[in-house]
């Protein structure tokens, strides 16, 4: 068996060689390949490099059969380490995405390098998985040596492209985890801090200073709810964006094409 394993954080971070790690313990047969930013792509979101080359260079990961670094981003990464795999012959049957340090909840989603890594290996045809631990600066993941086993078991098992799995882990010790919550994706909400100031003749800004913010009344199968109250969160997303149930409507609307007035 053969996994790709990628991230965002970058070929150094301390989650992607967690994550191996658990992976060899898991799958101590199975051929692992790494392929991961050479620096940090934390919220590169699901960009992919078009008008410059990518450099590539191999790198000496702990129970990796290969690992290169790539100068684009976690979606690149993914293209890239499947046809390196190719150039020996492998193909992944899973790509594994992690683990962010960081979490990866709710809206949040649509700017993380993390999940967009996870869902490219979706779009090129392979089951795959993304994991996040809740924390920036986490010390904690003794829970996932035997939470990323069991899930990417039961990934391989269903073998699907209908979803993938977004899992993010509070940065607790293991026995102050509560427990797993299947969740539907909620709405991060952040405080409003922003830096303006002008240096050198030019005006700079910060935008992202502020800090998550505490929801009250969440729905029980949030998933932001789900880690405000240290829950293991495991949520299936996909693709397709499409808001399915307003598409008969929209024949309502009256927006109309005349083709005689072009």
């Amino acid at each position: 068996m053969n996994l790709l394993i990628v991230n965002d954080d970058g070929i150094t971070a301390e989650g992607i060689r967690q994550l191996v790690k658990c992976l060899h313990q898991g799958f101590p047969q199975a051929n692992l390949y790494v392929c991961a930013p050479d620096r940090q792509r934390t919220a590169a979101g699901h960009g992919i490099t078009v008008r410059e080359s990518l450099c590539l260079k191999e790198w000496d990961v702990p129970h990796a059969r290969r690992a290169w670094s790539c100068s684009g981003t976690p979606a690149d990464c993914v293209k890239a380490g499947i046809y390196m795999m190719g150039q020996e012959g492998a193909r992944p049957q899973l790509v594994c995405s992690g683990i962010n340090m960081g979490s990866n909840l709710g809206s949040d989603v649509l700017y993380s390098g993390t999940v967009s890594a996870a869902l490219e290996g979706n779009i090129c045809g392979i089951p795959s998985v993304a994991f996040s631990v809740c924390h920036h600066e986490a010390t904690h993941f003794d829970a996932f040596e035997t939470l990323v086993p069991s899930v990417c078991r039961k990934v391989l098992e269903e073998n699907t492209l209908q979803w993938v799995l977004n899992v993010n882990v509070p940065d607790l010790p293991v026995d102050e985890i509560r427990g797993i919550r299947f969740t539907r994706l909620g709405e991060c909400r952040y405080s409003e801090e922003v830096d303006l100031r002008h240096r050198d003749g030019e005006l700079w800004c910060d935008l992202y200073l502020g800090s998550q913010m505490t929801q009250e009344n969440l729905p029980a199968d949030d998933d932001v709810r789900a880690f405000q109250e240290g829950y293991i969160s495991i949520t299936p997303i996909h693709r397709d964006l499409t808001k399915h149930e307003i598409i008969e409507q929209m024949a309502g609307w009256g927006i109309r094409w005349d083709e005689t007035t072009r």
